[in-house]
């Protein structure tokens, strides 16, 4: 390229290249990026290491800092990235993240590029897939994607797990805690207890890590223990994580990984039921009863893990190549209802769990070339994957029958910095995927013995998914204080496709709404720094023809899926100030709305969050010494009338509240001394989720002021 054409023109010809070349993916050299290297870059976005000044949309990073300082108080991700992820709904505070979108979609859930969520039959345990401890950093890209496959409408949480250390002694870390009411002592302590060992010895490196937790009762700010669905009382939380490197040279590296998780809940308390519209908390008591509890405990019972990566740094010039291989394991246990009951055949209710099994291989190459000014980067490859979900009951009937998907995709994605300033991406993914599902019977289910849904035979047969999804993103870093960026995304998505089986009313699988949702994101932002003050500001619009919602059946009881075409804006900034050396505050603001764009009607509470603000005030007196307060407001959402005098659905009003969290630890040589305080000012309080969802025993009130007292060494 003659050094005489202008920086427009070079531009200009570089963004027609780039976009008629398409879409993406590499994973991370983790192997080789030092710690600071690392501090400002991401992997997430496009499979490669790269800086987030060149990504050209919103990333949020929750780096090891953060991470540590939250543990100290709560060790729930929920609750972590409810608080860290600006566009994320806030937390219920419970097991499960059910309303909990990101940007009024769901997320993915990965970690290191893994898939955890369960997308064919999302039974939203997701975020509960792993230890925080075992963590090292949170890589959040916002927006819809079709980067890793199916399920990432509204964008991806990856938890990056911990490496190494580089050098050859072996660090140890053991750590305690008990956490406990401040309101009402009895039967509230609970423990945790995690180790870890990592070092490298010659070429081979290693991390070994277990935790162990068990919750005691959880009470509210009254002192009354928090109801039970999808509830934390008395839940014990089991993670066996290794990870085993070799590097065979300084270009070629071979990694095992294992993570095993479990958390369930076994308890000998039963809810009182109430409502939102009777006005009612939900609330547990102990059962005194003597009657054996009815189901299996709830929760995730035996997550299993297994990953296996070759990177070759220079497999020819300028080329790295990526080989994963994964497979995966995951039952989760939902708990006992009556709503699964069929009195004509004997069930007085019933026990679900989401079983799949995936296997994936992801082929993934990299090629770097430099013309003069001008870097531009060729991420491109294959992924293959099979996963086989379904969600039968305990009792043996099946409720969503065996889903059997294969997916194999290619895909290429260019990225272009001109000048160190201009960055242009662009890329395209093609998806093909076939869907296999047995002739089946929708299961019946009565809320009394005269209202029954109508079961129907259903003839099974094979569902096909050809899908093209583009991307295309812009950012010119005019200087550190104003860094524009405008992107388009998509993503395709057959999230969900179970709930729409389950509940069948046809008699062929064919004549179901089964189509694939593409779903159109649109997002405009700056960013920038002036000394010790940064920001970042975006707004953003999402489109999809087919959005899945729900309409509630008098006659049968039954919730059934609806799909609609969907429109979704928002706007979100954070800022960060260091104030003094030893001083910084930082704060965040989103706001989010959306509607079904043919009857013109709001989304509920399941969707769409209430607006929410975070401010932080971290300030370390002495060296040793370190206090952090951390505060959530979550606005008002009243967006529906009652119908009949009553609220329906997900369509509760959320009224506001706020919370204040403290942290503080202290340092003695090699020991940590750590007090953690939820809820500092016992707000008495129902969360968003809990006013939204009108459900029998869904509205329990949030935690009240809780403590956590810990320990940590060194060695």
């Amino acid at each position: 390229m003659p050094l005489s054409l202008s920086k427009t023109a070079i531009a200009t010809r570089c963004a027609l290249l780039c976009l008629a070349l398409p879409s993406l993916p590499v994973i991370a050299d983790e192997h080789n990026a030092s710690d600071n290297s690392m501090e400002r870059m991401i992997i997430t976005g496009s499979r490669s290491v790269e800086r987030i000044d060149e990504v050209p949309s919103s990333v949020t990073l929750i780096d090891e800092k953060m991470l540590k300082q939250d543990i100290l108080v709560s060790s729930e991700l929920q609750n972590i990235l409810a608080f860290r992820v600006p566009g994320m709904a806030p937390s219920s505070g419970t097991s499960s993240n059910s309303g909990q979108t990101l940007r009024g979609r769901q997320a993915l859930i990965m970690i290191d590029g893994v898939p955890q969520s369960t997308p064919l039959r999302n039974g939203q345990l997701g975020i509960r897939s792993i230890d925080a401890a075992t963590i090292e950093r949170i890589e959040v890209i916002k927006g819809a994607t079709s980067i890793y496959g199916n399920g990432a409408s509204g964008g991806i949480i990856n938890y990056i797990t911990k490496k190494a250390t580089s050098d050859n002694e072996a660090r140890v870390q053991l750590g305690a805690s008990s956490k406990f009411s401040a309101v009402k002592f009895e039967d509230t302590p609970g423990y945790r207890f995690d180790a870890s060992i990592d070092g490298t010895v010659d070429d081979f490196s290693y991390v070994v890590s277990g935790a162990i937790e068990e919750t005691g009762l959880q009470r509210d700010a009254e002192g009354d223990v928090i109801g039970l669905k999808y509830g934390l009382s008395e839940t014990q939380s089991k993670n066996l994580f290794t990870k085993l490197g070799y590097a065979f040279d300084e270009e070629k590296y071979l990694q095992l990984t294992y993570n095993y998780y479990e958390s369930q809940q076994e308890t000998d308390y039963v809810d009182v039921v109430g409502s939102v519209n009777s006005g009612v908390k939900t609330y547990a008591i102990k059962d005194t009863s003597g009657v054996p509890k009815i189901g299996e405990p709830q929760g995730p019972r035996g997550n299993h893990n297994l990953m296996l990566k070759y990177v070759d740094d220079e497999l020819f010039s300028n080329t790295q190549l990526t080989v994963d291989g994964y497979a995966q394991i995951i039952e989760n246990m939902f708990f006992y209802s009556t709503r699964l009951s069929n009195p004509s055949e004997g069930y007085a209710g019933g026990q679900s769990y989401i079983k799949s099994d995936k296997k994936g291989l992801r082929v993934n190459f990299n090629t770097q070339v430099d013309w003069d000014d001008v870097e531009v980067s060729f991420i491109y490859g294959l992924d293959a994957l099979n996963d086989v979900s379904s969600q039968p009951l305990d009792d043996g009937r099946i409720w969503v029958p065996e889903m059997d998907m294969t997916n194999l995709a290619a895909y290429l994605q260019t990225k272009i910095v001109i000048y160190d300033d201009w960055i242009v991406k662009a890329g395209i993914r093609q998806d093909s995927v076939d869907l296999k599902v047995d002739d089946y019977q929708a299961l019946k289910m009565c809320i009394d013995a005269d209202t029954c849904s109508v079961p129907m035979d259903v003839t099974g047969g094979t569902i096909d998914y050809d899908t093209t999804t583009f991307n295309v993103g812009l950012r010119y870093n005019m200087n550190e204080y104003f860094s524009p960026f405008v992107s388009f995304s998509q993503g395709s998505d057959i999230s969900d496709l179970g709930r729409l089986l389950r509940t069948a009313t046809v008699n062929d699988i064919s004549l179901i709404q089964t189509e694939a949702s593409i779903v159109d994101n649109y997002e405009i932002g700056i960013s920038g720094a002036f000394d010790d003050f940064s920001y970042e500001i975006a707004a953003y619009r999402s489109e999809s023809e087919l959005g899945t919602g729900s309409e509630y059946i008098e006659e049968t009881g039954v919730y059934m899926p609806v799909r609609e075409p969907q429109k979704i804006w928002g706007y979100e900034g954070q800022i960060n100030y260091q104030i003094q050396d030893n001083l910084s505050t930082s704060a965040s603001y989103s706001w989010i709305e959306g509607k079904n764009t043919d009857k013109d009607t709001y989304l509920d509470g399941k969707t769409i969050s209430a607006p929410k603000f975070t401010a932080t005030l971290n300030w370390q007196p002495v060296e040793q010494a370190s206090i952090g307060i951390n505060y959530l407001y979550v606005g008002d959402r009243k967006r529906f009338e009652p119908i009949n005098d009553k609220y329906v659905g997900t369509q509760g009003p959320v009224s506001s509240y706020s919370l204040v969290n403290l942290s503080s630890s202290y340092q003695i040589d090699n020991w940590l001394l750590s007090l953690g305080v939820e809820n500092l000012l016992n707000e008495d309080y129902y969360s968003a989720r809990s006013q939204a969802y009108t459900y029998s025993g869904y509205n329990t009130k949030g935690l009240g002021t809780t403590v956590n007292l810990g320990v940590k060494a060194t060695f």
